[in-house]
């Protein structure tokens, strides 16, 4: 896990964190209204936004080959480049869906992509963020799937098919997924038996956070880890296009 990171907020900004847009799911109609959402939404908060967290899951599915990426998603693009050359600080995190991004972001747009939780220090108050999958107890299937979908050689050899058909086999198993077929059951497990719940709570037992703010949940919560510490699960953009906003006094979970 990183050093911290210090994000001043001054006067009138604000921190705002999304995650689990899911663009390319269920089907392209679908994912370009649900686009046209997301930017729209930026176009919003841009006004106060001292930084901008998307907190992965952005895309169902991302692969970056050597010379091309996935079609699509081009209105997301070229909102974020617009907002980053304006001096927007944006902060990109991998999710279970895209986590094969390389440095496309980082290159075109200047915006750092990141694997794993970080801490930041935002406006004076201890942050702790990330996606959220493969933390905590349990999941141990996807943790071992994860590990292969990692590994340097399983890239490579995944570069190794043309981009119509490994962006083509993605885009098949993308669809089984329970956020493509929109599946309910995205139901709160109690405290006990939420996997992110207990991860803060080991972590907040050997270094202190105001503020654990995790994806993948794809359930908006916001949860006492301890009397002053609170998980905060953004949700998704599917159906409930959930977000939270700080302002450097208080953190709330909003509907776009």
């Amino acid at each position: 896990m990183s050093d911290v990171e210090t994000i001043p907020l001054t006067a009138h900004r604000k921190a705002y964190f999304a995650s689990d847009f899911h663009l390319g799911t269920p089907s392209a109609e679908q994912s370009r209204i649900r686009e046209q959402a997301v930017v729209a939404w930026l176009d919003r908060v841009r006004t106060d936004a001292a930084v901008i967290f998307l907190v992965g899951d952005v895309f169902d599915f991302w692969f970056e080959y050597k010379h091309s990426i996935p079609k699509g998603f081009i209105r997301l693009q070229g909102k974020l480049a617009e907002l980053a050359d304006a001096g927007t600080k944006i902060v990109l995190f991998t999710g279970n869906h895209d986590m094969w991004m390389d440095d496309y972001f980082t290159q075109e747009m200047g915006i750092p992509v990141y694997r794993e939780p970080r801490r930041y220090d935002i406006g004076g108050k201890r942050f702790l963020i990330g996606h959220g999958d493969g933390l905590g107890p349990g999941d141990f299937v996807y943790k071992r799937l994860k590990t292969v979908f990692e590994n340097r050689l399983a890239r490579r050899v995944f570069r190794w098919l043309h981009p119509d058909v490994g962006i083509g086999i993605a885009q098949a198993w993308s669809r089984r997924s329970r956020i493509s077929n929109q599946e309910k059951g995205e139901e709160f497990l109690g405290e006990d038996r939420e996997w992110l719940m207990q991860y803060c709570r080991e972590v907040e037992a050997t270094q202190h956070h105001d503020y654990y703010i995790f994806g993948h949940r794809h359930l908006p919560l916001d949860l006492a880890v301890s009397p002053t510490s609170r998980y905060v699960n953004l949700g998704e953009w599917v159906s409930a296009k959930t977000y939270a906003v700080f302002d450097g006094q208080t953190l709330q979970l909003e509907k776009a």
